[in-house]
């Protein structure tokens, strides 16, 4: 006798404020229990302290959850000054404290060019980098040594690219920051590097998601909302808030149309020929894949071209492509 299915099968896409406090993980159970959804996921954490954009995932839309970890971050910050801490934000132990320096536009402006393009960073050693399948912030509280955690962190350097870096404002002892990113960035080293470049330390005070693309702050909407919609409506006005999965793929990637058999072969896992790519696309590596003769023309899933062919690589289950 088969496993009962626990909740219901519904495919989408919902753009959480995250609140403060609430890990990511914590978010996505709400919002599971709230969709009584079968299937969720999320796509990229947010560190408890931060707060913003997080798209959450149901159904056959997390089978795109990595599309959209690949894609570009955007947030505002504040970074603190003349303090380092061990976690890189305000919930850390300090461990140094530092004279700050008389700020002035040209001191920042120059501190902010440094770190524009491309850049190395070495991840926080409280993050969930993994050694031997533990996350470094678990094994720090279980006592592993800052040393230990620093020899790890250092081993996971990484190439990362800022593609906008832009100061808000700042005070006698903090810098309010904007920042658009590629996956991968982590805004407290960010943030400790400027410090260090300034000679006065800093840690992320504030943390706020504003973009995780495509989806923006203004398609954002906060937890208590949704539990007084399913209150006031039930799971019908729940699901006028869900997003078509078809946004989390981007919009640059080109869409192949198929037809029926290609489509038969494509859900079985089969590479088609596409002829239509072989001319002047040899630079395209992802597509979107439709269904030609159905109304609306609806995603199947993405693939991978090489040379003439297609490859599936996420294959959605979608009742209309069945009917």
């Amino acid at each position: 006798m088969g496993r009962k299915k626990r909740g219901r099968d519904i495919d989408g896409i919902i753009v959480i404020n995250k609140p403060l406090g609430l890990s990511s993980n914590q978010v996505l159970q709400r919002v599971k229990r709230l969709f009584n959804a079968n299937k969720a996921g999320h796509t990229g954490a947010l560190d408890p302290l931060a707060t913003g954009v997080l798209p959450i995932c149901l159904g056959e839309a997390t089978k795109f959850s990595q599309v959209l970890l690949d894609a570009d971050k955007g947030y505002q910050t504040t970074a603190q000054l003349g303090e380092v801490r061990s976690t890189g934000d305000a919930e850390g132990e300090i461990l140094e404290r530092y004279p700050i320096p008389d700020l002035t536009d040209q001191r920042i402006a120059t501190v902010i060019a440094q770190h524009l393009g491309e850049i190395e960073q070495v991840p926080p050693m409280f993050s969930a980098l993994k050694l031997n399948g533990q996350p470094l912030y678990k094994l720090a509280r279980q006592g592993m040594s800052t040393e230990d955690m620093q020899a790890v962190a250092d081993k996971k350097r990484r190439i990362i690219t800022i593609k906008r870096l832009q100061l808000e404002g700042y005070s006698e002892s903090s810098m309010d920051l904007s920042v658009t990113c590629s996956k991968g960035t982590y805004i407290r080293t960010l943030v400790e590097d400027m410090g260090r470049a300034l000679g006065s330390g800093a840690y992320v005070s504030r943390l706020h998601r504003t973009l995780s693309a495509p989806f923006t702050s203004e398609q954002m909407i906060d937890l208590e909302s949704l539990e007084n919609t399913l209150q006031q409506g039930g799971l019908d006005a729940l699901d006028q808030y869900l997003l078509p999965l078809e946004l989390a793929i981007p919009s640059i990637w080109p869409i192949i149309d198929l037809a029926d058999v290609e489509i038969a072969a494509i859900r079985q896992g089969q590479r088609i020929r596409c002829e239509a790519l072989e001319a002047g696309h040899k630079a395209i590596a992802s597509v979107q894949l439709r269904a030609a003769d159905l109304s609306g023309r609806p995603c199947i899933g993405i693939g991978r071209y090489e040379d003439g062919w297609i490859y599936p690589s996420r294959v959605l289950n979608r009742a209309q492509l069945d009917s």
